[in-house]
């Protein structure tokens, strides 16, 4: 009898094989993106040091009432604009873009694309 395996655990999978092949540095930290049902968030990354440089979510109290529902395009899209809004303060222009093992769509693309135009590049 097959065993059915869940699509977090293949997400989990495939995250883990992308993160063996990209490292956040000082010059180029890494952009981690996390999805669940209701909400998500974003964090700059020095993989080296171990050290957060920036964070942003649908929780955030920035966003708190300028959205409807946090589980969509327009929030992801909202916090991609927060989160290079935050990292471009503290210095950091140039990321490298670690989607979580996420299909590069939706919610995953639009808050990418927010964060490019709103001035990171990756």
């Amino acid at each position: 009898m097959l065993k059915k395996v869940s699509k977090n655990v293949k997400r989990k999978k495939r995250h883990l094989r992308l993160r063996n092949k990209i490292q956040g540095t000082p010059d180029r930290p890494r952009l981690n993106v996390y999805r669940s049902s209701k909400h998500i968030y974003a964090q700059v990354i020095d993989d080296l040091k171990g050290h957060t440089i920036a964070s942003a979510s649908t929780l955030d109290k920035e966003l708190d009432g300028k959205v409807e529902t946090t589980g969509n395009k327009e929030a992801a899209k909202m916090v991609g604009e927060l989160i290079a809004k935050r990292a471009v303060e503290k210095g950091v222009e140039k990321v490298i873009f670690d989607r979580g093992g996420y299909v590069y769509h939706g919610r995953i693309k639009e808050l990418a694309e927010a964060a490019r135009e709103a001035g990171l590049k990756f």
